[in-house]
């Protein structure tokens, strides 16, 4: 486990992206397509960066990332591609939603990999992630252009059936994923919902 956890850390370090999570999204991305050339991502618990700097490089100069964090961030974007507007907000501000409509009224995708601090107790962190996810949920909903793309970690537990059911009447297609990257004992998943009906 260790030499696979090397080989994330190492390749994101040579690839000059701050996090090995880079590679749970691009895995996605090459799957599934997510964003394209020229399109606007909001990134939600963004810090240190990997995720927005790997949706710009895809999306290109004529797109658009927000990175939202409750961390300060201020990773560079890489050369050819899209602006990066870092914010160091609170996902749970209710003025948040009207700020972003101000950067941009509507994203064709909203990504979300924040993550509550762990407890190390397994139904405290499942309901703290839960309640990230929920919020990250509104966003989508409220942010997202119809047919637009949804992925959010959580961990594992009692309410995620629940939610993954919840979202099946949102999107015309909801997947469950474990990416290759992701440690084999942790409890994180990712739940894509595609084509948001608006």
């Amino acid at each position: 486990m260790r030499k696979v956890q090397d080989y994330y850390f190492k390749k994101a370090k040579k690839e000059k992206y701050p996090a090995r999570s880079v590679f749970k999204l691009e895995e996605v991305q090459g799957k599934y397509r997510i964003f394209r050339r020229g399109d606007a991502v909001l990134d939600l618990g963004c810090h240190p960066g990997s995720w927005s700097l790997y949706a710009s490089k895809v999306v290109g100069p004529k797109g658009l990332v927000v990175g939202v964090d409750l961390q300060e961030t201020t990773s560079e974007p890489k050369e050819s591609g899209a602006i990066i507007h870092w914010l160091c907000r609170d996902i749970m501000d209710p003025e948040l939603i009207s700020d972003l409509r101000k950067i941009r009224p509507a994203f064709k995708a909203v990504i979300s990999d924040i993550a509550p601090k762990t407890m190390g107790n397994r139904w405290a962190d499942h309901q703290r992630s839960m309640r990230l996810v929920e919020q990250s949920l509104d966003f989508a909903e409220k942010l997202l252009h119809p047919k637009g793309h949804y992925l959010c970690k959580l961990f594992q537990g009692e309410e995620m059936p629940e939610f993954v059911a919840r979202l099946k009447p949102r999107f015309n297609f909801v997947k469950v994923i474990k990416p290759q990257s992701s440690r084999k004992e942790s409890r994180e998943v990712f739940v894509l919902g595609m084509e948001y009906r608006k």
